[in-house]
């Protein structure tokens, strides 16, 4: 969910007392809309990181490096001149506003004292962070400049006076009584939502944040106004005066909802209500927001780094695909092979009938079983035997043509087969090392080149990210791995397998190795289905149905020399046919951690 202001509170709350006389030791912006401050104390060092993006602005201490270009923008260079050095005064927020007031105590050109602010206003597609000078409050400038043109209420330019965000008219909930709450949500649209009808009402609660609190007072959080009673109105105003009475008190006690798998779902600056699927983590305000925005961010760049690796791919493929369609038109032409040799072959039989000077000729099929006839063009400057010799030489070339072109076609499809595989362990790829694994292996294939940044030897030395098989528990106790990528399928196949281990591969698709360890025992009939559904999951045809799958023992399976990564050879094999959706989901597998 965005940031709102309720949750902007405890955070600011946090942040007043951990930084404040906290001196501002550097300052960087590693994207186009990031500030980070690097702020110390006795004994502490923090980072503050500041975001005006539409989609992740925000305001919160964070435990995650990011890196610091080496031209700083223009806007950076005048956040170190006026306020490096200086020390926090406090972080203001007007009411529960989504604004962020950092006050500064710094020193002008003459070492005169001087109060400056950085205000970080967190309003979605409208978020900007802006330096001020308290003298007068001009504005010195914005990350994001604007004129009239773009916004009638106000300009963000350098040398114009600041003006707040305009006011919403809401109500600050600390002051609220239940006779104003319920005059103010009952004034709101009959046949919207309750939720609706809060959030409109209540300074700093987002839509997400209201639902949730109709949710903990144990109401449908899609119940309309109109159906809404005095019962539900009372528990409600309950919910909400002892939500509001501990934040008062005690600070925002933050909730992070994430998945089984461990990602984060969405944040609240309250504790909310029970959900079957989805873990509770309560925590600090900063820790939740950065907790969820460092793993949305992180997804971010893998799925930027996915891309970049997709559009090689694509590129290549593209390429192999027309040289395909050559290569397979060069193959039809080279079909009239047969033709030119029965020309050849009979006038061979019938040179007795061929004179020179003829354009063509009509001899009798002596292959055909009703003994049709056949027109033969001929060179009129050549005589029989020189005709005849002819058509076998044209006879070679497009015969040896065929079978060339034969070749080169098997090989750009078995070309093609491989980078759909690439792609398959794109899509599973989990984090930056399973992509570096993909890019080496790219690198070696000549796809990609190699980073000429980085000294040869230096490359050699450099230690290599590893990326581990997934792993997962049958219903029956059988440990299965799962390969992420072709280098990682050969190294499970051939190196962490044992002989008698069970291998399963979809049937001429491309898609991941997987090994069922035996240790010793007959893996049921259960275990190699569930098995199978995880090969056909991890495959490109995760999204279809009766998908199948190949399974023989691992000494059955082997590797020709010098093929490509992830390419097997094997024999003895039978096929499960499995669903891959559902199986999965009734067969009771579990996930583990990597081995």
């Amino acid at each position: 969910m965005p940031l709102d202001g309720l949750f902007l509170y405890g955070i600011c709350r946090e942040l007043n007392d951990k930084l404040k006389q906290g001196r501002i030791e550097k300052i960087y912006q590693p994207a186009r809309e990031e500030i980070i401050l690097a702020i110390s104390k006795p004994g502490a060092k923090y980072r503050l990181v500041l975001n005006a993006g539409a989609e992740n602005a925000r305001v919160h201490l964070t435990g995650t490096p990011r890196p610091n270009p080496v031209s700083p923008p223009m806007f950076c260079m005048l956040l170190r001149k006026h306020l490096e050095g200086g020390r926090i005064i406090e972080f203001r927020q007007s009411g529960l506003d989504r604004v962020v007031d950092i006050r500064v105590d710094c020193r002008d050109e003459l070492g005169q004292p001087l109060v400056k602010s950085l205000n970080c206003e967190i309003m979605g597609r409208h978020s900007n962070i802006i330096l001020i000078s308290r003298a007068g409050d001009v504005i010195l400038d914005g990350i994001r400049r604007y004129s009239h043109s773009v916004s009638r209420h106000r300009e963000v330019l350098p040398g114009r006076i600041y003006i707040p965000p305009p006011d919403q008219g809401k109500t600050d909930p600390f002051s609220l009584t239940e006779d104003h709450f319920r005059e103010l949500v009952l004034s709101g649209k009959l046949d919207g939502s309750l939720a609706a009808a809060v959030q409109r009402s209540l300074d700093g609660f987002s839509i997400p944040t209201c639902k949730e609190l109709v949710r903990i007072a144990g109401i449908d959080s899609e119940m309309l106004l109109e159906h809404c009673g005095e019962h539900e109105m009372r528990t409600l105003w309950q919910t909400l005066q002892k939500t509001m009475t501990n934040i008062r008190e005690d600070g925002v006690r933050a909730t992070l909802l994430c998945r089984p798998s461990g990602k984060p779902v969405d944040f609240f600056a309250l504790e909310t209500a029970h959900r079957e699927q989805l873990q509770q983590i309560k925590g600090a305000a900063n820790e939740i927001a950065d907790s969820f925005f460092t793993y949305k961010l992180n997804r971010l760049e893998l799925n930027k780094e996915k891309n970049q690796l997709l559009s090689v791919i694509k590129k290549h493929s593209r390429r192999i695909s027309k040289k395909l369609q050559l290569q397979q038109k060069s193959v039809a032409d080279a079909g009239e092979a047969d033709r030119y040799r029965l020309s050849g072959e009979l006038l061979t039989s019938y040179m007795h009938l061929v004179e020179k000077g003829m354009q063509e000729i009509e001899l009798d099929n002596y292959y055909a079983p009703d003994g049709e006839k056949v027109t033969i063009l001929l060179d009129p400057q050549r005589t029989g035997p020189e005709n005849s010799q002819a058509y076998f030489k044209r006879y070679t070339k497009a015969r040896n043509t065929r079978e060339a072109s034969l070749r080169m076609a098997a090989l750009s499809e078995e070309e093609l087969h491989y980078l759909e595989g690439v792609v398959s362990s794109i899509d599973m790829a989990q984090a930056t090392d399973d992509l570096e694994e993909i890019r080496r292996e790219l690198r070696g294939q000549g796809y990609l080149k190699e980073p000429v940044s980085i000294p040869r030897k230096s490359r050699l030395k450099e230690a290599q990210p590893r990326s581990t098989p997934l792993k997962f528990l049958s219903g029956d106790g059988f440990t299965v791995l799962v390969g992420k990528n072709n280098r990682q399928n050969d190294t499970l196949t051939f190196k962490i397998a044992d002989e008698q281990d069970v291998w399963l591969h979809t049937c001429k698709i491309p898609g991941s190795h997987v090994i069922i360890r035996t240790e010793g025992r007959e893996v049921p009939l259960s275990t190699l289905h569930q098995a199978a559904a995880l090969a056909a999951h991890f495959s490109r045809a995760t999204g279809s149905s009766n998908v199948p799958v190949d399974y023989t023992v691992r000494k059955h399976v082997k590797k020709p020399n010098g093929s490509r990564p992830g390419y097997v050879i094997y024999e003895k094999q039978k096929t499960l046919y499995v669903d891959p959706a559902s199986d999965i989901k009734e067969s009771g597998i579990r996930s583990q951690e990597s081995e």
